[in-house]
């Protein structure tokens, strides 16, 4: 069983909006905060980390703790499903600068009250998806 897997993506034309959601099925899902994360075309990163990711939005299941990037807040909104063990973003008025290959990260929360945002500023370690692909034609 994969422990982590996204999906929703594909190609939609700009202001049009898109579902993405992430599986965490191989964990218990109220100890965990989860990271959506995109990398654009071209653009590199560190395998295993989020480095040369660009961080989008997060949400600790327990705490309800939630995050955006200045770009996204506004048309972006995270949610969980705990019957699901899925965390989604809905994505509205996309635009041709949103379309990337977008990453979900578990992270394992250590204790209450330790924010989503906190677990990414501090490089916890994570459970990466294999990605799913967003496409936004102008």
């Amino acid at each position: 069983e994969v422990p982590v897997v996204e999906s929703g993506g594909g190609l939609v034309q700009a202001g049009g909006s898109l579902r993405l959601s992430c599986a965490a099925s191989g964990f218990t899902f109220d100890d965990v905060a989860i990271g959506w994360f995109r990398q654009a075309p071209g653009k590199g990163h560190e395998v295993g980390s989020g480095k040369g990711r660009e961080e989008v939005s997060c949400l600790g299941v327990k705490d309800r703790s939630t995050y955006y990037s200045d770009l996204v807040e506004g048309r972006f909104t995270i949610s969980s499903d705990s019957s699901k063990k899925t965390v989604y973003l809905q994505m509205h008025n996309l635009q041709p600068e949103d379309s990337a290959i977008y990453y979900c990260a578990v992270y394992l929360v250590p204790r209450y009250g330790v924010g989503c945002r906190r677990l990414i500023l501090l490089g916890s370690n994570a459970t990466w998806g294999q990605g799913t692909q967003v496409t936004v034609s102008s």
